[in-house]
């Protein structure tokens, strides 16, 4: 069904609430997204919506989650679409694979550059915004389907113009035939409000629904809010402050937060409803509807005592508190028959685990089976700002300016490198000496943790989790290299690792191109999926390098290296340097791999090599 039909469904009275999913890089977190939709699927949301990845990267598997979405679970599926990479062609396809599914609503989104790629070249001249792609649909297949667009109440990330021609802009892609709006997500309710007045004054009369995103992690917060451009409110951020190194109460305060904001937003502004970015996870959206009532079940149960049927009646309070012992037995049946489980499904044996064994995705690579791994922001941005970057790096046109990048990110002179969108984090900089010794070699260093055992969940540093925990790290270090010291590395953790080092290494090959349009070279890394790989790490074997205790509660693995999450980041990273650069010849000598730091490893064999990521958390 057409989300504009539910819309006018809906009672005044009950706002609705959609959800919005990635799809998992990997075939198990896939898995394991479904089981995590069938359980919220009974929190009967209006619909769910699939984003699209930069430059359509997920076609495929975003069109089989919609499907799955769609058919399996009976639960109207709003599919991204992007004019990234659109020719008349590939947009038709999609639109035939929708249909034939069953899909009738579109998101029609510009979309982000391919990851890398210094500005927006559009692939089809014809599809140059998001009103082209509105337009063409509107043209090519009528009212077949309902069409939605995006807004931005802070303003575009992207795009540096004034609020006048912003709404200009989102007028013409409503006069286009867009049925609807949904927003980037903000935590300034006011600002909000204050564009939501302009939106009508424009003569915009279409449903506005606002994103919502609660805050998982401080550090996933301040990376998203930068990329997105959200404007932060002073006592949100005052709020955050003293709890930013307790994972525990930034997730909570992250929902209590996201009440306020909606509550507000339902009362103060009129909304029909709103639109969660859930990031993959299910705990914290479950919570806000809860708090709000909008599922027909309490956020806080008080625990009641089973007892004996009383003689006398009791006072209305003391009733609350009260339940017999076949009252008891029949709610719990109850509640046990109407959980949904998949055979399978990570964390099942504890119905909590299934919704929240990794509610805490703070690794660097964390775990392949976890619907969120990989995550990067809700609608596929790259999280780089190339001309930024450009800038800092200088175009380099020798192996030693290239190095010089790395040296000056370990010091602090630039915050970027072509690998590493932020600064330095404050736990690498524990092992600062050791990683400039690596990079004066000519290893660039890009990821890097030191080891720690049983420190402190609240450490302002390496602490993460609920309080009262403790928190264990393997050293680990991620580096390009030349293939002769990868073999002289592979001798001596043959000869000196006593089987407590490991290593995984890729051989990234180049293609250079140029766009005729572009005056710059583009650089494309890729790894083969089987060939060029070596490895000491048996093909089952799984590295714990992050994990957690906490009270009350099972062991949390954050960060887990094995051969499907060095796998799952093979997609082509593209970057740019000027027509004049050598970096395509000293690239082209690099062999990139990773190094992890063993435990109990002596100092002359102390490297472990593994995976990268591209867009690397923390840098270093």
């Amino acid at each position: 069904m057409k989300f504009t039909t539910k819309f006018a469904a809906q009672p005044q009275s009950r706002p609705f609430f959609t959800f919005e999913f990635f799809p998992p890089r990997t075939d198990q977190g896939f898995d394991n997204l479904v089981s995590r939709i069938s359980r919220l699927a009974t929190l009967k949301p209006l619909g769910v919506s699939v984003t699209w990845g930069a430059g359509g990267s997920t076609k495929d598997r975003s069109i089989e989650l919609a499907n799955l979405i769609q058919n399996e679970y009976g639960l109207d599926t709003l599919l991204h679409l992007t004019c990234t990479n659109a020719e008349v062609g590939s947009v038709d396809t999609v639109l035939d694979e929708a249909t034939k599914r069953g899909i009738q609503n579109i998101l029609a989104l510009r979309g982000d550059p391919p990851r890398g790629q210094e500005e927006w070249i559009p692939s089809d001249p014809r599809f140059t915004h998001a009103v082209d792609l509105v337009k063409y649909i509107r043209e090519t297949h009528g009212n077949n389907f309902c069409i939605g667009v995006a807004a931005y109440p802070d303003g575009h990330p992207d795009q540096i113009v004034d609020v006048d021609k912003e709404l200009e802009n989102l007028k013409a892609k409503v006069d286009a035939g867009a049925d609807f709006i949904i927003t980037q997500l903000f935590y300034d309710v006011d600002g909000f409000l204050s564009w939501l007045r302009k939106v009508r004054q424009k003569g915009i009369t279409v449903p506005v629904i606002p994103g919502v995103m609660p805050i998982q992690t401080y550090g996933s917060f301040q990376r998203l809010t930068k990329l997105t451009g959200a404007k932060v409110p002073v006592h949100v951020q005052e709020a955050l402050g003293p709890i930013s190194h307790d994972d525990q109460l930034v997730k909570d305060y992250g929902v209590t937060l996201a009440v306020e904001m909606i509550r507000r937003l339902v009362s103060e502004g009129n909304v029909p409803g709103v639109h969660f970015c859930t990031l993959n996870l299910e705990k914290s959206v479950q919570r806000v509807l809860e708090t709000l009532q909008w599922t027909g079940t309490s956020a806080h149960p008080h625990n009641r005592l089973i007892a004996d049927a009383p003689d006398e009646p009791t006072s209305d309070g003391d009733s609350d508190l009260l339940v017999t012992a076949t009252t008891a037995t029949q709610d719990a049946t109850h509640s046990l028959a109407s959980i949904t489980v998949t055979d399978g499904e990570a964390g099942r044996g504890e119905l909590n685990n299934a919704a929240s064994w990794d509610d805490f995705p703070n690794g660097r690579f964390g775990d392949f089976k976890s619907p969120a791994f990989g995550v990067e922001d809700p609608w596929g941005n790259s999280g780089v700002a190339i001309n930024e970057m450009l800038r800092q790096w200088r175009h380099p046109k020798t192996l030693q300016e290239l190095t010089q990048i790395f040296l000056d990110h370990l010091e602090s002179r630039i915050s970027t490198t072509p690998f590493s969108p932020v600064p330095l984090s404050s736990e690498s900089l524990m092992i600062l000496p050791e990683l400039k010794e690596l990079t004066q070699r000519g290893w660039w260093t890009v990821g890097s943790q030191p080891a720690m055992n049983g420190v402190s969940s609240s450490d302002e540093v390496v602490g993460w989790g609920p309080k009262a925990g403790y928190v264990f790290q393997k050293g680990f270090v991620e580096f390009f290299c030349e293939e002769a010291d990868l073999e002289l590395l592979e001798r001596r953790i043959e000869e000196r690792g006593q089987g407590w080092v490991h290593y995984i290494a890729g051989n990234y090959k180049v293609r250079v191109n140029l766009h005729p349009d572009v005056e710059s070279v583009v650089l494309t890394f890729f790894v083969p999926r089987k060939s060029g790989f070596r490895t000491n790490v048996p093909e089952d074997g799984r590295n714990a390098v992050t994990w957690g205790v906490f009270p009350g509660q099972e062991i949390i693995q954050t960060t887990i290296i094995e051969h499907e999450s060095f796998l799952s980041w093979k997609a082509t990273p593209i970057y740019h340097f000027s027509p004049d650069s050598k970096a395509e010849f000293c690239y082209r000598k690099k062999h990139f791999l990773s190094g992890l730091i063993g435990h109990r490893v002596t100092a002359q064999a102390q490297m472990s090599v593994i995976s990268w990521k591209v867009y690397a958390t923390g840098g270093g």
